[in-house]
């Protein structure tokens, strides 16, 4: 099959393959590549596809895809790439008199204007005829100079590598700014980030007619970024006042609602409500597509359950006030305990293994201790095979984005098989700040 180049954006280089994989999936165009060729430091990436119509079709929902090149050729110096395109003068044949353009770009270093001329005049010899289009040309041909990180410092004098191919479609950055999280009318102090909630869907496989479900929704940036992408989508959090918008950032604006007006998406987000994961009120069997969920790891909000802490009294939610029975007052809250993180993440895929339809897929941030990972950390279910596991960094602490797919229908109860060792997420809100506590007081 021919060969075409792939530009990624520079960002969350873990996941570009991951997301390559689903969006493969989602748009039916079968890739193969030399995963062992990828580089985390080069946003350049060659992979197989069977044509033009196809490799445009696989990267117009990317996220973390910039542009897809139709590759003609590569060299460390351009006397070596020229040498190699004159091996294939067929090829220009069909672009001798259609109108084209030249874009330059540099990978690591800022180009001048005068250098981008320069190297447009340099290829010359291939004697295209048409008309010079700078905007919707027939063809546009894309250069770029690779020179290695773009915040170093001191970039190198010379390009690593010179690419050189048609330029055939781009990926959906813009979304991005789309639903930037400080264009929104609501959002809260745990609201994911445009980019990662986009990724996340992708990672999701949401698609027209998908049933998307976040167990801990929140101020629903999931339900926002998968419906987008056509799928229906709603969510449960067990604190309906994030649902609700008042506790949030924004008070008064009609939470999740505002934001769904907002992108014309209420249509597609069939409802949220308000009740605890570990009590939840679904019938048995499959029901959704995907799960796509960020759980409350107690960086900023930790996870809570119906329950009573130890001294609690539990004739209080029984008492009457002002003649109506405390539990019946529509200003009750239910009484909650700490949801200890490995026991939400055991729970969540003993949930998602019965709930999610066979091919279907989890989707979730799992927190970590840096240095303490250890890739056997992850729970694992029988009928559950990991896809995806990538690491966002933060320092002291990082998070993984864990996709899973139902292999199997459930048989039985089975639950999810915990690490017989302690994981590094275990307890992981009190590691988090006697970590952070330590290095202060050492500081």
């Amino acid at each position: 099959m021919p060969l075409f180049l792939v530009y990624f954006a520079h960002f969350h280089q873990e996941f570009r393959l991951p997301e390559l994989d689903s969006l493969s999936i989602l748009e039916n165009v079968p890739i193969t590549y030399d995963a062992s060729s990828y580089s985390p430091e080069s946003p350049f990436f060659l992979i197989e596809v069977e044509s033009a119509a196809q490799a445009a079709k696989l990267v117009r929902r990317g996220i973390l895809i910039r542009f897809i090149i139709e590759y003609w050729g590569s060299g460390k110096t351009y006397d070596e790439l020229f040498a190699l395109l004159k091996q294939t003068p067929d090829r220009w044949s069909d672009f001798m008199a259609c109108s084209f353009k030249f874009t330059v770009d540099g990978f690591g270093r800022s180009l001048s204007q005068k250098e981008k001329v320069s190297v447009i005049e340099s290829f010359s010899f291939m004697g295209f005829q048409g008309p010079i289009k700078m905007k919707n040309p027939d063809a546009e041909f894309f250069v770029c100079e690779e020179y290695g990180e773009p915040d170093n410092p001191l970039p190198a004098e010379t390009p690593k590598m010179i690419w050189f191919g048609r330029l055939l479609g781009q990926g959906s950055r813009d979304l991005i700014d789309k639903f930037d999280v400080k264009k929104r009318k609501y959002l809260g102090n745990t609201t994911m980030d445009a980019e990662l909630s986009l990724v996340m869907a992708n990672q999701a496989l949401a698609r027209d007619s998908a049933l998307v479900y976040d167990p801990f929704v929140g101020t629903g940036s999931f339900l926002l970024t998968c419906s987008h992408f056509g799928a229906y989508s709603m969510g449960s959090d067990i604190d309906g006042r994030q649902i609700r918008g008042t506790a949030g950032f924004r008070l008064g604006v009609n939470g999740i609602s505002a934001n769904l007006a907002q992108y014309g998406l209420a249509d597609r987000v069939l409802d949220t409500v308000v009740f605890d994961i570990c009590r939840n009120p679904w019938r048995d069997g499959p029901m959704f597509d995907a799960i796509v969920t960020d759980p409350p790891y107690g960086v900023r909000a930790g996870a809570k359950r119906l329950g009573r802490k130890s001294g609690v009294d539990p004739e209080r939610s029984l008492r009457v006030v002002d003649g109506v029975e405390n539990h019946r007052r529509s200003d009750y809250l239910p009484p909650t305990e700490p949801y200890e993180m490995s026991d939400v993440i055991s729970d969540l895929l003993s949930f998602a293994a019965e709930k999610l339809v066979v091919g279907g897929r989890l989707v979730y941030w799992l927190p970590t201790v840096a240095g303490e990972y250890d890739p056997k950390d992850l729970p694992v279910h029988p009928v559950l095979r990991v896809v995806a596991n990538s690491e966002q960094p933060f320092g002291g602490w990082s998070r993984r984005l864990v996709t899973m797919e139902k292999i199997a229908s459930l048989e039985g109860r089975a639950t999810a098989e915990l690490p017989e060792h302690a994981p590094a997420h275990k307890n992981f809100r009190d590691r988090y700040f006697s970590k952070f506590e330590a290095l202060s007081l050492n500081s």
